[in-house]
């Protein structure tokens, strides 16, 4: 059977009378041209999935009748902290942490950072999740933050998490951890920019907790450390 089109309706709106608006509606309607009595799928990305059969077509909404529907566990348990960038290479990381179910990104203000973090997270960064999600079904969208000021506000932004880890370019290689680390629940993953971590925010993520772990000798640029880091905990995860 041929992968069912998969579109978003968001959770406030999950119930009768199901019905896509905006963009959605007509992306099914006239890009996909889909048509009444179809079969397609929606998710509202916090876990919530189902199957319906198209019953209405308008110019701006889409009426749907409720076939199937299933709740999926959530299976992530990984958050990625990481250090505000100018790079195309977020786009990547977005789509990634979709994929690899990834909980949470936070894009902090590092002393290193190149530009300053947005105050709030970007309507195109929830359209790469979006896009990414409807590729590779997933029920689950990762949560999306930034945090602007020093470090000390990303620290008091992980008083939740259990586990917490930065990564740290002078950390010696004996602490590359095992896949089990990053597989925890609850885990904190920090990645500086692209000039690491400054001395003293390094030393004030250790006098806060986090442990500092090495990814090996090869010098990672931070869209590759990210990506080693959801893609061990997914790893590990399907054990």
């Amino acid at each position: 059977m041929a992968r069912l089109n998969s579109f978003y309706l968001p959770p406030e709106n999950w119930g009768e009378p199901f019905t896509l608006e905006g963009g959605e509606a007509k992306h099914l309607g006239k890009v996909l041209r889909t048509r009444v009595g179809d079969t397609v799928r929606l998710f509202d990305g916090c876990g919530r999935e189902g199957l319906f059969t198209v019953s209405e077509i308008t110019k701006s909404k889409v009426q749907l009748e409720l076939n199937e529907e299933n709740s999926i566990a959530d299976p992530r348990n990984i958050t990625l902290a990481i250090g505000w960038n100018k790079s195309s290479r977020r786009n990547l990381i977005l789509e990634k942490s979709v994929e690899l179910q990834t909980r949470g990104l936070i894009f902090f203000q590092s002393e290193f950072s190149q530009g300053k973090v947005p105050a709030e997270t970007k309507e195109s960064w929830d359209e790469k999740l979006l896009a990414a999600a409807k590729q590779c079904g997933n029920a689950w969208l990762p949560e999306l933050q930034t945090v602007q000021g020093s470090i000390e506000k990303l620290i008091e932004a992980s008083a939740s998490y259990d586990n917490k880890l930065f990564l740290y370019e002078k950390a010696d290689n004996d602490t590359v951890p095992d896949n089990s680390v990053f597989a925890a629940e609850s885990t904190l993953a920090v990645i500086g920019p692209e000039g690491g971590f400054s001395p003293r925010e390094a030393e004030l993520l250790i006098e806060n907790g986090f442990k500092p772990v090495s990814l090996g000798s090869s010098t990672l640029r931070w869209e590759t450390a990210a990506l080693l880091c959801m893609g061990t905990a997914y790893l590990e995860r399907q054990k």
